[in-house]
């Protein structure tokens, strides 16, 4: 039997059509979207708007769900959870984007959906394509994709960079 972790994701699109993504600063340093771990007794949609705030220091106003993803191992690679991730269609409703948690993420930065970064997780590229796509209340399995090797830097220079 594997564990599930429920998490959630926020497509967060600026007027120019680009889309706002976090490195993590820990690991393999994969490009994301805003969010994080849904805690007990907290709805998915409470998540969202609280990662988000901890992650950029802005609130976020929530339009619509893109979907549900299982992301999963498929029985290779490391003994990770599944995870159950929802990922929500949202905008910036007031405060300026910035690094507010040095300590999970190092970069924010808004990216052209046709040139996004890697390394990128699975759930971070099936959410942005159907949210581009226009839909919404999608159910998806994902993947999770062979982890990269992770680079050598350093640290300060990364913070110092994002600031």
């Amino acid at each position: 039997m594997s564990l599930l972790t429920s998490a959630v994701a926020a497509v967060i699109v600026d007027p120019a059509g680009r889309v706002l993504l976090c490195q993590q600063s820990q690991g393999h340093r994969l490009w994301g979207l805003p969010g994080g771990k849904i805690r007990n007794g907290e709805s998915p949609i409470h998540a969202v708007i609280r990662d988000v705030l901890e992650e950029t220091g802005a609130e976020i106003e929530i339009i619509d769900l893109v979907g549900i993803y299982h992301l999963t191992s498929n029985g290779s690679g490391p003994d990770l959870p599944d995870v159950l991730m929802h990922a929500f269609r949202a905008r910036v409703a007031s405060g300026d984007v910035a690094v507010n948690s040095p300590g999970r993420i190092c970069r924010l930065c808004w990216h052209e959906t046709a040139a996004l970064p890697e390394p990128m997780t699975a759930t971070t590229r099936a959410a942005i394509a159907d949210a581009v796509a226009g839909r919404s209340g999608v159910l998806r399995d994902v993947h999770r994709d062979v982890e990269p090797e992770i680079p050598d830097a350093d640290d300060a220079a990364l913070v110092a960079a994002a600031a």
